[in-house]
């Protein structure tokens, strides 16, 4: 059950509140009675109280008296002061990690072949924004007709975003897909790839009909290849993800050859 002290009070400061609202205003000493909280740290309490602004005090009055502060509003100024707790905390670890991104570098690419691999949509998906995250200078992606049991629509929006942060860091982005595929997608997932990435300089999308695979290729060196089942069913089985220089230079020079033959895209 939910408490104060998951807004931040101590056990003390939650018992001296919730007997305030009982009692009405009143003295320390008789709050301590009422709340079990010690005389010895009755005052402690009300002082850190008042500093939540949960309680007022009645000054004038001889000794002084204090009430609470109505739930409603108490709660609220609690949650402010959570969310503003948050907040900077959330500033510290942006801090942090800015401050690690520039210390931790990655070593230099081995010239050894090297894969790894995703089984699933929600781990083959994972796998490939990673790869897009890790991009530098260039984005390739060649698309033929999306597996069916792919979220079309959700895997889109989590791709695009991966996308338009990369064109926001320089790297060139290109599409190339077959012509047929707008016929297959929502409207709206060719709106999306349109209308948040071409106002782009650094991005291009053209179509051809020699596109048969789906894969991408990350700064050259890199390529992640979509693996279709193996018992013919129309849905993707996985991704291999593979680092091997001669490879993907066989594929960049493939794709080339593909992208100038290719015709610009219009919008949808």
């Amino acid at each position: 059950m939910a408490s104060l002290r998951d807004l931040g009070l101590s056990e003390y400061e939650a018992r001296a509140y919730r007997s305030l609202l009982e009692t009405g205003p009143t003295t320390a000493k008789d709050l301590s009675r009422a709340s079990d909280v010690p005389m010895g740290r009755i005052y402690d309490v009300l002082n850190s109280l008042e500093t939540y602004n949960l309680v007022r005090s009645q000054t004038a009055s001889r000794p002084k008296k204090y009430v609470a502060v109505e739930p409603d509003t108490a709660l609220d100024r609690l949650l402010d002061d959570k969310k503003q707790e948050l907040a900077e905390k959330a500033n510290q670890y942006e801090g942090i990690v800015e401050d690690l991104s520039e210390q931790l570098e990655s070593a230099e690419p081995v010239n050894e072949p090297f894969w790894t691999a995703a089984v699933g949509q929600d781990e083959t998906l994972d796998l490939l924004l990673e790869r897009l995250a890790a991009a530098d200078s260039r984005i390739v992606m060649v698309g033929s007709i999306p597996a069916r049991q792919v979220d079309v629509v959700e895997a889109t929006e989590r791709i695009v975003d991966e996308l338009e942060s990369a064109l926001e860091r320089g790297v060139e982005v290109s599409l190339l897909v077959r012509p047929d595929l707008f016929k297959t997608l929502p409207r709206e997932v060719n709106r999306e790839y349109y209308e948040r990435l071409s106002p782009h300089e650094n991005y291009s999308a053209r179509a051809s009909p020699n596109v048969t695979t789906t894969f991408e290729l990350i700064d050259d060196v890199e390529v992640c290849i979509e693996v279709p089942h193996p018992l013919g069913r129309d849905e993707m089985f996985g991704v291999i993800d593979l680092k091997d220089p001669e490879f993907t230079a066989d594929i960049s020079a493939a794709f080339d050859d593909h992208w100038a033959e290719a015709q610009t895209i219009n919008p949808p």
